[in-house]
């Protein structure tokens, strides 16, 4: 078996010789920190369940149609009459909100641990474009199953543009290509989800990985692994705190995966719709332009910078402000490598004021989805009793918008007028032989 496959490889590589030291690069020869923690699943995870949401994707498009007559009741074929065509499905929809868990907290290690400083600004860019790009594929997925909350949601995420001045209202109608959300706006998110965005997505992804194989990975005590001995003798080429991603992180991630996979599959199982945070129970009605749900609310992922959205009002007779400050928000964390100029990265070693900022940052966050989605609503009355639930949701919601974009404004001064007071670095990675 041995020298077959030897054989299969000297063949492929007479014919592709580029093929191997291309796999060497990026395999066996790229040298990761070994001090990698838990914390760095997350990456590997993506890619996994992007290939998860591309192979369903593929059989759920088998039998979808694309009209707004038919799509919702397609829908409901797969789910009943299709062969595992329901387990297919919640496979899909389960795992648009996996990958969203898996990308924040990804990100958030990123936050945590500097990934995002020199010389790693590329990667950082990249992997926010590909958040970008994954909002937008959510968002127009999201619209396909065509229930009453696809239907809806899609009118008031459209109508958004319309707050654009002189030429907002064309753009909609433009987006929409009719007055509402019909066969034309299901049309042209179809080709935008299945076609266009995956690859968008796959063509990031690739830049993604392959900036940071130039680079190299970041670890948790963002230091740069050294180049050095090896062994017994001096190896130049091997970095002396590193070791090849293949085959021991390749390894470690197979257990992440399996891990993480069990999880899925007892979501997938036993709570696909997960109380309705997954699937809302409005979309499980067929769209009805006549009947609007008691509470208009995008899917659990969007609700923080939905909650921005609606937190800040409106001046001079326009809402623009809130779209304004909705792309800001997102806007300012492309920026964050020039907005945190501290020379430390990891948050081992950063001050006080660093890791008191981040963890009002993170609970700023979740705060906003609770308001995004209803949940504030909720509570307010059930805690407090009869009282201006409106008043009170605004107050805790804008309070959050303000520590949200606080986290920015506070990093900036932190860094840059030298309040923070860091502790020392060591000079190569804490864990290692």
């Amino acid at each position: 078996m041995a020298n077959v496959f030897t054989r299969i490889g000297d063949w492929v590589n007479e014919r592709a010789p580029n093929m191997m030291p291309a796999y060497r690069k990026h395999m066996t020869e790229y040298y990761a920190p070994k001090n990698f923690n838990l914390w760095y699943y997350f990456g590997s995870l993506a890619i996994l369940v992007l290939v998860n949401q591309i192979v369903t994707g593929i059989f759920l498009t088998m039998n979808y149609k694309t009209s707004a007559a038919e799509a919702f009741a397609s829908v409901e074929y797969i789910m009943r009459d299709v062969e595992w065509g329901w387990l297919i499905r919640y496979m899909h929809s389960t795992g648009a909100s996996l990958f969203f868990v898996v990308v924040f907290l990804h990100m958030f290690r990123g936050l945590m641990y500097g990934s995002f400083k020199k010389p790693r600004e590329l990667v950082w860019i990249l992997g926010m474009l590909i958040f970008l790009a994954l909002m937008a594929e959510a968002f127009m997925g999201y619209v396909l199953p065509w229930g009453n909350m696809s239907f809806w949601g899609a009118k008031v995420i459209i109508s958004l543009f319309g707050t654009i001045p002189y030429i907002g209202d064309s753009l909609v109608q433009w987006i929409m290509g009719d007055y509402i959300p019909a066969d034309a706006t299901l049309n042209r998110f179809f080709a935008l989800h299945v076609i266009a965005l995956p690859l968008v997505l796959l063509l990031l992804v690739v830049l993604h990985i392959a900036a940071l194989h130039e680079v190299g990975s970041n670890n948790p005590d963002g230091v740069e692994i050294k180049k050095g001995p090896k062994g017994n003798r001096w190896d130049a080429l091997k970095p002396a705190d590193g070791i090849p991603f293949h085959p021991y992180y390749t390894v470690k991630d197979l257990f992440g995966a399996g891990f993480f996979l069990m999880i899925a599959a007892f979501i997938i199982f036993f709570a696909p719709t997960f109380g309705g945070w997954f699937l809302e129970h409005d979309n499980f009605i067929p769209a009805n332009n006549l009947v609007t749900p008691s509470h208009i609310k995008p899917v659990w992922y969007f609700t923080p910078f939905y909650a921005i959205l609606r937190m800040i009002p409106s001046f001079f007779g326009t809402a623009v402000w809130g779209v304004l400050g909705m792309f800001g928000a997102i806007a300012l964390l492309f920026a964050l490598p020039w907005i945190d100029v501290g020379q430390v990265k990891s948050i081992r070693y950063r001050g006080t004021g660093f890791k008191v900022a981040l963890g009002l940052f993170v609970l700023s966050f979740i705060m906003l989805g609770a308001v995004g989605a209803g949940v504030t609503a909720e509570v307010i009355p059930a805690w407090f009793g009869n009282v201006d639930v409106t008043f009170w949701e605004n107050l805790f919601g804008r309070a959050m918008t303000l520590l949200y974009f606080g986290f920015f404004v506070f990093l900036g001064f932190y860094t840059r007028l030298g309040w923070e007071k860091t502790k020392p670095v060591p000079e190569r990675v804490t864990m290692h032989d």
